[in-house]
C-alpha cells in the first residue's frame, strides 16, 4: 500500500476509522520515514496494547462467573448495593445476570469510574444484559432496622425482581439473609466479579438519579452535588436549615442537628 503521497493529516484520518486496522495500512505506516507517520504508528500500537490488556481484565472478571457455571451453575446474577454512607436518601440495590459474551469496556467498581463513564456503562448493561433489578430501602427502613439489615433487604428485593431466576448469586460483601438461591459473598467483589461490578454501577447511577430529582423538592441541601454524603457544604446546608424529610435521623449529624 503506497501512503508515500498522502499528507499527515489524511493518513492520520484513515488511522483513525476502520481502514486502520488493515494489516497493508499498518505495515506502510512502520515503512514510512516521516516523523509524523511514524508517531501515528506508535499509537496505535499502543491502542492496541491498551486494548489488550483491557481484554484480559475483563476477562479475569468473569473468573467467578466462569467457575460457577464450569459446575453447573447457571445462570449467575452479581448483587450490590450503593448508599450505606450517605446522611439523606435511600439505599439502593442492583442485580444483575450478563450474558457470557458480554465486552463492557472499563466495567469495574463504580467507585472508580467518573460519573459521565458510569452512566454510559449502565447504559449498555441494561441494554446487554440477561435480566437486571433494583431494590430499594426507604430511609424510614434505614432507621427502624439499621442500614446494614436495609442494604441487604434493598438487595434481596433487587435480586427477587429479576425477570430472570438466577441459578446462583454472586454478592459484594455480606450474605443476604432469607434468600431462596444459592449465593457466593466476595469481600471487594465489585472490583473482582464483572456481574458485581455491573451492579454496584446500576445501584450508585440509580441512586445518584434519585438524589437529582430529590434536589428538585429540597434545593438547599445541594443533593444534586454531593448526593447526600456528608461534605461541609451538606453539614453546613443541615445546620442552616435543618433536616428534610430524606434525611436519615439516626445518624449522628441529622440528630444533633434534630436535638438543637
Amino acid at each position: 500500500m503506497d501512503i508515500s503521497k498522502l499528507t499527515i493529516r489524511q493518513i492520520k484520518k484513515i488511522a483513525c476509522g476502520p481502514a486502520g486496522a488493515n494489516l497493508a495500512f499498518r505495515l506502510a505506516l512502520s515503512e514510512d520515514d516521516r516523523v509524523g507517520v511514524r508517531e501515528i504508528h506508535k499509537k496505535l500500537l499502543h491502542a492496541e496494547y491498551l486494548m489488550a490488556r483491557e481484554i484480559k481484565r475483563l476477562a479475569e472478571m468473569f473468573l467467578y462467573e466462569n467457575d460457577l457455571k464450569a459446575r453447573g451453575c447457571h445462570p449467575v446474577a452479581g448483587v450490590d448495593e450503593a448508599g450505606r454512607g450517605p446522611l439523606a436518601g435511600p439505599v439502593v440495590a442492583a442485580a444483575v445476570i450478563l450474558p457470557d459474551d458480554a465486552v463492557l469496556l472499563n466495567l469495574n467498581d463504580s467507585k472508580k469510574l467518573a460519573p459521565q463513564k458510569r452512566e454510559y456503562l449502565a447504559g449498555q448493561i441494561e441494554r446487554t444484559s440477561l435480566a437486571w433489578s433494583v431494590g430499594v430501602s426507604s430511609v424510614e427502613e434505614i432507621f427502624s432496622e439499621n442500614i446494614h439489615q436495609a442494604g441487604l433487604k434493598a438487595m434481596r428485593r433487587a435480586v427477587v425482581g429479576l425477570a430472570v431466576k438466577p441459578a446462583h448469586v454472586l454478592v459484594d460483601g455480606f450474605k443476604i439473609d432469607r434468600l431462596a438461591c444459592p449465593q457466593t459473598p466476595i469481600i471487594a467483589g465489585d472490583g473482582l466479579s464483572a456481574s458485581i461490578a455491573a451492579a454496584s454501577i446500576l445501584a450508585k447511577v440509580t441512586r445518584d438519579r434519585l438524589m437529582d430529582s430529590y434536589h428538585k423538592l429540597y434545593p438547599q441541601y445541594g443533593f444534586d452535588r454531593h448526593k447526600g454524603y456528608g461534605t461541609a457544604e451538606h453539614l453546613q446546608a443541615l445546620s442552616d436549615h435543618g433536616p428534610c424529610p430524606i434525611h436519615r435521623t439516626g445518624y449522628r449529624p441529622v440528630r444533633e442537628c434534630l436535638q438543637l
